[in-house]
């Protein structure tokens, strides 16, 4: 308590008031609240200053046992302790039994703040009191054995959180802690492994990081991980030797013994060490929290010593593992250290596992590496696809387990393993399990992926499993069942002739107040039906399609995405001798070119409307159309060096057949094909021809010129006479067009016309095959931050 004093006051009265009773938070003591009110007095005895302070006195009650007599002990507090009035000795006695029983209490009850249990070498035979804190800290100052006992009991100190603040005080005790683990700690593993855990205490806090960093603890515990890492790889060289020794002389007793000591040795000082190691790794786990730490740790290999530890068995120490390196996954850098110790591999033995921990947190890391390409071909190459299909019947592992296979059936290499899986039929059961109810997300875009592929779709359909999809997705108007649907739809084969049966319902969609996007999945799956059996006139009339078709080809009457759906479905039921003619009559030849003007930048679209004037100058009457009564040749002469090489292709065929049946057109397409395969000759021989010296060999033998005031291209005995090139005067008929197509006419040559194209048989569209092109293209992404990148923000 402050003293008063007054310079001028002859007299100082005091008065004390009785105080209150609690007890100490931390500790055996107990805490007496009272004031002290003090007041200066004049010469006269009247008050002139008056001031109140609050105080405070702890009793530590160092006798308090079990065994304590609480009356005897009450009362000697009273005798001893004047603040505290005899009429408050009922309250007293309640409040040693309280702290007599809490005490039991807390030795039953307080464990690790991250519930990290006691190991083998924590038992004590007597009680660690806070108030002996400097004598344990003595006990550091002796002998390993004393120094071990003495590191014990403090732990046993520092497992109670309400004493870790108290603890954190004194500098002495926790500067010695950490000066006998940088000195001994290679003598005594149990004298490690109790300092490690008594900072550990301090670690599960994110306040008392600073003091943790401050004496070095998480660099000393890499050090010692590496170390006992190395040591481990000892024991096993000695024991395969020893092992061998049993296989080169099993009947030699001897050896056979030493073997078994041997490995009995091990299994103990295994043991001890799976307990350091937990301990170390839990430590550096908490001091991660701070990204600076964490990267210095990555800087020191954190991430190849703990791939090392998931060949361990103990699944504490391996959840403890993982989960390290799950925290560590989401930067780039850890990531790319992970590919290249083949982390997959190890961590796919584990799968599946019965420690539900350890399954859970695995899959939740192998989830973050899914993100990456090349972790995802070493997931299929360590077999994982069967074992996380196998999981999806645990409700508790599904949605992890579901995700992480999405990510893999992005990648088209590995779509068709899941048909050779019970995934599949799970997925199924799955969605029709949903009823009328909202699906997951993750469940159907799945199903999508799946469905891209031709045999899954096989395997998707088996049974009632296209019928339950329609009427799914038809009645519930959903988008992302349709978008399923349609994936099936787009594989040639027997899955395809299912849908005869459904193509009226799917037509009836266009035309209404469905959604855009939910039209856009029904035309889709439409204009996949290149069925020779299925009578797209009939289809076109009975749903009037035509006029509907016509207004969306208008440039901006609806998103991008539809017309080019409509775009599509023209191309195929062009196929149809009496669809062409139809829409031919109907004026959308001109409305196609009038859209390629429009979207002549998007390639997809172009290649869409070129792929429908491939199919329509197929039929007489649209062939007619197209050639004499729009511009649509002199566009496809312009896109016959397109930089993409599915429109040239396109192009090319379409064109060969323009120029068989119109002889002016043949003599441009000719010409402009011979203008871009001579270009550079060309070139030459109009700037020679132009220059003032003239070179002999521009002439002929007679003398006169090559080059007359004519055009080159007028020159027929220029042209190649080679076979393989079309004659000036040749005509080629469709039908033998289809059957070079088809391949029935021996051994591929180059194609007649097509100078462009390679005469060891190019491969080309047929009237049935949709041309491929960049619809549907993902990217990857990239999802794993920058230590440096993450630092900067």
């Amino acid at each position: 308590m402050e003293k008063l004093q007054a310079e001028d006051a002859p007299y100082l009265k005091r008065k004390v008031k009785g105080g209150s009773l609690d007890v100490h938070p931390t500790e055996n003591s107990l805490v007496v609240q009272y004031e002290v009110e003090a007041t200066i007095l004049s010469e006269m005895g009247d008050p002139i200053v008056g001031e109140c302070k609050e105080c405070q006195k702890i009793i530590r009650l160092k006798s308090l046992n079990a065994n304590t007599d609480i009356a005897s002990l009450a009362r000697k507090v009273v005798e001893e302790c004047r603040l505290i009035h005899p009429s408050k000795l009922p309250e007293l006695e309640q409040l040693l039994f309280y702290l007599q029983n809490r005490k039991k209490s807390d030795t039953r009850e307080k464990h690790s703040p991250r519930d990290l249990t006691p190991f083998e070498g924590m038992e004590l035979h007597e009680e660690a009191n806070i108030n002996r804190i400097d004598d344990y800290v003595e006990l550091l100052y002796e002998d390993i054995p004393e120094k071990v006992r003495g590191a014990i009991l403090i732990l046993h100190l520092a497992r109670n959180p309400d004493n870790l603040e108290e603890l954190l005080q004194n500098e002495t005790a926790l500067g010695a802690l950490a000066r006998v683990l940088r000195e001994d700690w290679k003598q005594s593993i149990n004298l490690a492994t109790t300092i490690i855990y008594v900072f550990f205490c301090f670690s599960s806090f994110s306040q008392f990081h600073g003091q943790v960093t401050h004496y070095k603890i998480g660099a000393l515990c890499m050090n010692i991980i590496e170390h006992e890492l190395k040591r481990y790889d000892l024991w096993q060289d000695e024991l395969q030797k020893k092992a061998a020794a049993c296989d080169d002389d099993p009947e030699n007793q001897n050896v056979k013994k030493e073997h078994e000591k041997s490995f009995k040795k091990y299994q103990g000082l295994l043991i001890k060490q799976e307990q350091l190691l937990r301990v170390a790794l839990y430590l550096l786990l908490n001091l991660a929290e701070d990204m600076r730490t964490e990267l210095k740790m990555r800087n020191k290999n954190i991430v190849h010593t703990l791939v090392k530890i998931l060949d361990r068995e103990d699944e504490e120490l391996l959840v403890l593992v993982v989960s390290f390196l799950k925290k560590l996954s989401i930067f780039l850098e850890n990531k790319n250290d992970m590919a290249e110790t083949y982390a997959v591999e190890k961590l796919a033995r584990l799968l599946p596992c019965k420690h539900e921990d350890l399954l859970n947190t695995t899959l939740r890391l192998l989830l973050n590496l899914s993100f990456d390409t090349g972790l995802r071909s070493q997931m299929v190459q360590a077999g994982l696809i069967p074992k996380l299909s196998s999981l999806l019947a645990d409700e508790s592992q599904r949605q992890l387990c579901m995700c992480i296979l999405y990510h893999i059936s992005v990648d088209d290499r590995f779509k068709s393993m899941f048909a050779y899986t019970d995934c599949i039929p799970q997925l199924m059961k799955m969605l029709f399990d949903c009823g009328e109810s909202p699906m997951d997300p993750e469940l159907i875009s799945f199903c999508i992926n799946l469905a891209a592929n031709k045999r899954n779709a096989q395997v998707i359909c088996e049974g009632n499993g296209l019928k339950m999809l329609m009427k799914r997705g038809l009645k519930l108007k959903d988008v992302l069942i349709m978008k399923m649907i349609r994936n099936v739809s787009q594989h040639d084969g027997p899955t395809k002739n299912l849908f005869i049966d459904y193509v009226g319902d799917l037509a009836a969609q266009m035309g209404g107040e469905e959604r855009e996007e939910y039209v856009i999945e029904c035309l889709g799956t439409l204009a996949n039906l290149t069925i020779p059996d299925l009578d797209w006139e009939l289809v076109l009339k009975e749903y009037n399609l035509v006029p509907y078709l016509k207004d969306l080809l208008i440039p901006g009457s609806a998103e991008d995405d539809l017309i080019l759906e409509v775009v599509i479905m023209m191309g195929t039921v062009s196929m149809d001798d009496s669809c062409a003619a139809m829409m031919a009559k109907s004026g959308i030849i001109p409305a196609l070119i009038e859209l390629l003007n429009a979207k002549q930048e998007d390639d997809e679209f172009v290649c869409q409307i070129v792929y429908v004037f491939y199919q329509m100058v197929f039929h007489q009457a649209t062939r007619d159309v197209i050639i004499k009564d729009t511009q649509a040749p002199a566009y496809l002469i312009d896109l016959m060096h397109d930089k993409n090489a599915e429109i040239r292709k396109v192009c090319d065929n379409t064109l060969d057949i323009i120029a068989e049946y119109d002889e002016e057109w043949g003599r441009k397409i000719q010409s402009e094909r011979f203008r871009w395969h001579n270009s550079q000759w060309l070139e030459m021989v109009e700037n020679r021809a132009m220059g003032d010296d003239g070179e002999p060999f521009m002439y002929g033998d007679d003398g006169e010129p090559f080059m007359h005031n004519g055009d080159i291209l007028e020159r027929p005995d220029l042209f190649y006479s080679a076979d393989g090139i079309i004659p000036a005067d040749g005509t080629i008929s469709p039908e033998f067009f289809i059957d070079y197509q088809n391949g029935d006419m021996g051994q591929a040559r180059g194609f007649p016309g097509s100078m462009n194209i390679d005469t060891f048989g190019q491969s080309s569209v047929t009237p049935g095959q949709r041309p491929a092109t960049a619809y549907g293209f993902r990217p990857d992404e990239q999802f794993f931050c920058s230590y440096f990148g993450a630092a900067s923000r």
